[in-house]
């Protein structure tokens, strides 16, 4: 009855919540051994939930897909549970569906067995599971589900005192009168004891929903506190303590001391100008002794910027801290190494849906797009070209913190903020925590998708590139995408609206 209580308080107790803010679902692309994969996660909106998970063969050669969740790192992650056969689809022989149970929250992997003509081969995509909607129950179910509790505890009731009462007695006998005053009395402990028991089963209720309550902070974006110190430096903190809370057991307490750096750096910080998005900073603070972290600030232009803040806890749950600030006009120093700023035109509707953006050059970066809509929740690459002022392909592409490009989507309310790569919506840094061996063709271990950006020299990057990923809900967004070139990190900005 409690484990069944318990199911039954998430499912109404469930709600929103993500690192990346608004984007339930995960995609990623990357290597299985010899087969190229697109992964598409979409978790369930109340956990425990079932799942879907789709996984698309860029080539024909897969027969059969097998999919399991086992936790990102320790004990669990060695420990497979029973895979789960994906179906393949009659429509198309390159795509599989499969659904799984998310039981839990917390930084997950989603392992992904292959075996196809050329042979068996594995893949593992880190998954943040949590809860993102609040699904309430009926009334007339509540009503039922309260009667039949009520009732069957207090059942016990006069059962109880039938025993007593007949016991020792013959059959077709009248019970003995000392037998009913000791069936009496036994009924009123009997009574006692079962209300005990309610208020007992009432207070360990009341106590998970306090308990689901903490829970429900991890399910929103926690808040960033900032503060402008001596007129350039910009100190990000979390408001207050950062924990991911548990429904039993100790919570965990998210320690700045022990984040894992990603992309070489313990946190991504984003300043975006609001509204209008017509200007946006990407800076990499250093971390304080006190575990606050200082950004020194370029020049910035004085009005309200929206904050947003990715770090990675040591268990790789990917989160975003949030916030606003009114900055004056700070007149700080150059930029230098990874961090990057853009300034164009304000975010205007109706959009100019542009796919030509211009680099500071003369080059350009184009967005390789059809001309159909772009529709929400659909996996989808996004395709972009760099070319050369005359037009033809640009060779001096660097990697850009280990990538071939870096991209944030930003819807114009803000309700969606998405740092993205190549590979998808995971932390890479989540991917190095993952611990898959691959097939025998390939027995070394791998960090997928990354293996596969950063194996590629400064001189040998191609000229496209393309992000996996699916737009969580309709609206109007701006694209920013960031490449290097000769030692400079430059940005462009694509505005669409997603039906």
């Amino acid at each position: 009855m409690r484990t069944l209580s318990k199911i039954v308080f998430v499912l109404l107790a469930s709600t929103f919540l993500y690192a990346h803010v608004g984007n339930p679902d995960i995609y990623y692309e990357g290597d299985a051994g010899p087969y190229h994969l697109f992964v598409t996660v979409r978790l369930p909106k109340a956990i425990p939930g079932a799942g879907e998970v789709e996984v698309r063969s860029a080539s024909p050669d897969v027969q059969t897909v097998q999919a399991m969740l086992l936790h990102l790192t320790g004990p669990g992650s060695t420990l497979s549970p029973a895979p789960n056969a994906a179906q393949r689809s009659k429509d198309d022989p390159q795509f599989f569906v499969s659904n799984l149970w998310f039981l839990e929250f917390g930084a997950l992997q989603l392992r992904i067995e292959v075996d196809g003509s050329k042979g068996k081969a594995e893949l593992s995509v880190p998954v943040a599971s949590f809860a993102r909607q609040s699904l309430s129950m009926d009334r007339g179910l509540r009503g039922i589900f309260a009667f039949f509790f009520i009732f069957l505890t207090l059942s016990i009731v006069p059962i109880v005192g039938a025993v007593v009462r007949e016991s020792g007695v013959a059959p077709g006998a009248a019970p003995l009168s000392s037998n009913r005053w000791r069936s009496r009395i036994v009924m009123v402990i009997a009574l006692i004891a079962a209300v005990v028991v309610l208020q007992l089963n009432r207070n360990w209720w009341n106590a998970q929903a306090a308990t689901y309550a903490r829970t429900v902070n991890l399910l929103k974006p926690p808040q960033a506190e900032t503060t402008l110190v001596n007129g350039s430096r910009l100190v990000i903190r979390p408001a207050g303590r950062l924990v991911f809370p548990r429904l039993s057991g100790k919570d965990r307490e998210v320690k700045m001391s022990e984040l894992v750096s990603d992309h070489g750096y313990l946190m991504h910080l984003f300043l975006i100008a609001s509204p209008g998005m017509q200007r946006m900073w990407h800076l990499h603070p250093a971390r304080a002794e006190d575990g606050s972290f200082v950004a020194q600030l370029p020049p910035i232009a004085a009005g309200e910027y929206q904050v947003f803040a990715d770090i990675l806890d040591k268990t790789g749950f990917p989160w975003t801290l949030v916030g606003k600030i009114n900055l004056p006009e700070i007149n700080g120093t150059a930029m230098a190494g990874d961090d990057s700023a853009w300034a164009g035109v304000p975010l205007a509707v109706p959009l100019s849906e542009m796919t030509v953006a211009q680099l500071p050059d003369g080059a350009h970066i184009v967005w390789e797009r059809s001309g159909a809509p772009v529709k929400a929740n659909v996996s989808a690459g996004l395709n972009f070209t760099v070319e050369a002022k005359d037009g033809t392909p640009v060779h001096d592409l660097e990697p850009y913190m280990g990538m071939a490009a870096h991209a944030e989507v930003v819807c114009s309310d803000l309700s969606v903020f998405a740092h993205i790569h190549p590979a998808g919506t995971v932390p890479m840094a989540a991917l190095s925590l993952v611990r898959v061996d691959t097939t025998a063709q390939s027995p070394a271990r791998a960090m997928h998708g990354m293996t596969m950006q950063m194996s590629h020299s400064s001189s040998s990057l191609p000229f496209s590139f393309s992000f996996a990923y699916g737009f969580p809900h309709p609206g109007d967004y701006r694209i920013f995408v960031q490449i290097k070139r000769s030692g400079q990190v430059q940005t462009a900005a694509f505005d669409v609206n997603v039906q």
